[in-house]
């Protein structure tokens, strides 16, 4: 170990900076900084399926909401990905391809701007609406992910907030995440419908109500296998919309197998959160998931994320006492969207789910 290493000075110098990731490429780095090195066991937790058979599964929605056998059919397909994988892709969703592709270049001009303009908005005041930022919980971290990001929560913009967004194309923005907004309600509907719930259920519950919408950016790495793009972690949410480039890197943890998602053309990524798997009293999963690092890049992807960060903090979430029965009694105790964050924020550096101290 050495003694000489000042871990503490090295993270104040990079947060500083305000130049993230980029920021280090940018400056020529051939070896990534120690922040960044995560322990071995880290890096290679899990074995990597060889298998070619084992893969996500692909739901088709063309006729969900003219079809009512195929939208049977899409429901059957939609309980069976979220019971064992919680996690798979859909094609032929509704959004267009050009505003997939448009999105990703907003994300992708945003990071590339100009430095000193990006400065603006890095903070780690997460009660602002508008963040850029690289790795969120830096100072509590074992170790730095190779990866910045800018966040946006939709429905709280205020017209001044706009500013930073126009580098990455506000228009953009707005109209994806309306359309993703529209793809969510119907997401929601199929996975209430899939456990025999009104399919208003859970859209009445709030889950549907904010969007909390982050851009990833991944530069190349000089040292992939040093460190992560993204932790093990699961998501705080109901649902995750993801969008991602071409470039690969996203794994899910499969019957303790990490399994590449690997992107298809026009795809968006689906995966349930801890506070479906919480309301769902563990009859859907939440997926356990991370992005390795990579020697090509930039590697761009958008999560949007829905759950009820503008309810009141008051607000309960337990299990819904339809799907409970003698057989299948509540395993989690209530708990506040805040509440749930916090745990998730604390526990989530070694992979452990939140989900535990909830339990019964």
């Amino acid at each position: 170990m050495d003694s000489d290493y000042d871990r503490k000075s090295e993270l104040i110098a990079f947060d500083d900076s305000k130049t993230g990731v980029k920021g280090l490429v940018d400056a020529g780095v051939a070896k990534i900084p120690r922040m960044f090195i995560h322990p071995q066991h880290n890096l290679c937790e899990k074995s990597v399926s060889t298998n070619a058979q084992l893969r996500i599964p692909i739901i088709d929605l063309e006729g969900v909401n003219s079809d009512a056998i195929l939208r049977a059919k899409i429901i059957d397909k939609v309980r069976n990905a979220c019971e064992t994988w919680g996690i798979f892709q859909i094609v032929n969703h509704g959004i267009l391809k050009s505003v997939l592709e448009e999105m990703i270049k907003g994300i992708r001009r945003f990071n590339e701007q100009d430095t000193e303009v990006k400065k603006e908005f890095y903070t780690r005041d997460f009660s602002k609406k508008v963040i850029f930022l690289s790795t969120f919980d830096l100072f509590q971290a074992p170790a730095a992910t190779w990866k910045d990001f800018f966040s946006v929560l939709l429905l709280l913009i205020h017209q001044t907030q706009q500013i930073c967004l126009r580098y990455a194309g506000i228009d953009i923005i707005m109209e994806y995440s309306k359309q993703v907004k529209m793809l969510a309600d119907t997401l929601f509907e199929l996975v209430a419908e899939a456990l025999g719930l009104n399919s208003n259920h859970l859209k009445d519950m709030g889950c549907a109500e904010d969007l909390f919408l982050v851009g990833h950016y991944y530069p190349a790495c000089p040292e992939p296998e040093l460190t992560l793009g993204a932790n093990t972690h699961t998501d705080p949410t109901f649902l995750t919309v993801l969008l991602q480039d071409q470039v690969g890197g996203l794994q899910v943890l499969h019957e303790k197998q990490w399994v590449n998602v690997n992107p298809v053309p026009g795809a968006l990524v689906i995966n349930t959160g801890d506070l479906l798997q919480l309301v769902y009293n563990d009859m859907f999963r939440s997926a356990k998931h991370r992005v390795l690092a990579n020697h090509k890049g930039p590697r761009v992807s958008v999560g949007s994320f829905f759950s009820p960060f503008n309810l009141p903090p008051s607000e309960l979430y337990g299990p819904i006492k339809e799907l409970l029965s003698e057989e299948n009694p509540p395993k989690y105790k209530e708990t506040t969207a805040t509440d749930y964050g916090t745990y998730h924020s604390a526990e989530e550096f070694d992979g452990t789910s939140a989900l535990q101290h909830f339990k019964l």
